[in-house]
């Protein structure tokens, strides 16, 4: 089964890594958007597996759009995984108490981005 995912990202480049990685290395299906009210739309359109979000972003934050994303009830079984470049303990450890599936630092290593977001989604699907 191929596994879909979206990134939410303001940065055209981690967006474009990202996605190239996930579709290269890992088989993945990608699509992404620049802003939460971006990732809100397609979501309208198609439900990924998956949602990599960036943690700052202009407009609405990860930690806000996360928290809109799980009071719908449609998508609040979409695990989220934030990604941060402040990837310090206190930090991760308020996204997992939000909810979070998981976390991914930046920078990450594009190789092995694949296998982490595969990693998370096991840990979080019924078996």
């Amino acid at each position: 089964m191929t596994v879909r995912v979206l990134i939410v990202d303001d940065d055209d480049d981690i967006r474009t890594i990202a996605a190239l990685a996930l579709r290269t290395v890992g088989k993945m299906t990608v699509s992404s958007a620049r802003s939460a009210s971006d990732a809100f739309e397609m979501l309208q359109v198609q439900l990924p597996d998956l949602l990599l979000l960036d943690v700052m972003m202009p407009g609405m934050d990860g930690a806000a759009f996360f928290s809109s994303l799980k009071e719908q009830p449609h998508l609040a079984h979409i695990p989220v995984v934030f990604m941060t470049a402040r990837a310090h303990g206190g930090e991760i450890e308020r996204y997992l108490a939000m909810g979070a599936a998981g976390f991914v630092a930046k920078p990450f290593d594009p190789m092995t981005l694949a296998e982490r977001l595969r990693s998370i989604l096991r840990s979080v699907s019924p078996r």
